[in-house]
């Protein structure tokens, strides 16, 4: 590499600067701030607003049967669905604001908001 002896002092400096200003500016520009509720959706359409305050089960009639929605010290899960797979039981706890599970065959699905809106790579 004999390129980096042609590097000045002032060109480190402003290397560092940059690489300062990115590692400070990511966490701030994706932060996503605190989950306040959970969006419980039926057929594309809002069910119920669940406030993650409160420990809560909810019932969700689906086509395929009931999916059962778990609210517990600031998070929510799907506790049981009657689809096949059970993709969105096997996501776990969400407590982030943007994280969702969908239950896609019953129609289903229970995502986390906060206050902020939150960027994905889908909204960038």
């Amino acid at each position: 590499m004999p390129w980096i002896g042609l590097l000045k002092p002032g060109d480190w400096l402003v290397m560092l600067l940059g690489l300062a200003v990115c590692g400070v500016s990511f966490p701030l520009a994706w932060q996503a701030g605190v989950a306040e509720k959970a969006i419980v959706r039926r057929g594309g359409e809002v069910f119920s607003e669940l406030d993650l305050a409160r420990n809560r089960r909810l019932d969700v009639p689906g086509p395929l049967g009931i999916t059962t929605v778990v609210v517990e010290r600031g998070r929510a899960r799907v506790a049981s669905d009657p689809g096949p797979r059970q993709y969105c039981v096997r996501q776990g706890w969400l407590a982030r604001p943007g994280e969702i599970a969908i239950c896609a065959p019953n129609q289903v699905s229970v995502e986390i908001r906060g206050r902020k809106p939150t960027y994905d790579s889908l909204s960038y």
